[in-house]
């Protein structure tokens, strides 16, 4: 019947075995330069990536000459530095203290609220006559 076939479709069949499910014909230097031409097609690859990468790498450095030059202008600092020193500034302020800083304190706490109702009781009785003062210090 492969010799029917072969004779009916002429140089076809390779084609029409695969399609009707019979085996292909393993050439093994088809193979072997199929298996070069992968590894080739990866290499390109690869080298484009580097190169895409490179070009990234030399773009971001000349940016960061260009924001350099600005910074160097205009007395900036780099976000990275601000946060540092922010940092140290608030280690150097906690570092012989148990508690925290004073400024971590959110107005109207602690001691501050009895300061300013006496100060408000003050007020009041320096308004009073003379009688009612006596009565309200009792």
């Amino acid at each position: 019947m492969n010799f029917v076939m072969k004779q009916a479709l002429g140089g076809a069949t390779k084609d029409m075995g695969k399609m009707l499910g019979g085996e292909e014909e393993k050439d093994p230097e088809a193979a072997k330069k199929k298996k070069e031409e992968e590894e080739e097609r990866q290499e390109a690859l690869r080298q484009q990536e580097e190169e895409r990468k490179d070009k990234h790498r030399k773009m971001e450095a000349e940016r960061e000459v260009v924001r350099q030059s600005i910074r160097d202008k205009y007395g900036l600092k780099k976000k990275e530095e601000k946060e540092a020193e922010e940092k140290a500034a608030m280690e150097q302020a906690c570092e012989g203290s148990l508690t925290r800083a004073k400024k971590a304190i959110p107005a109207g706490c602690g001691d501050e609220e009895d300061e300013d109702e006496e100060s408000i009781l003050d007020t009041v009785l320096k308004f009073l006559p003379g009688p009612l003062k006596d009565m309200f210090k009792k």
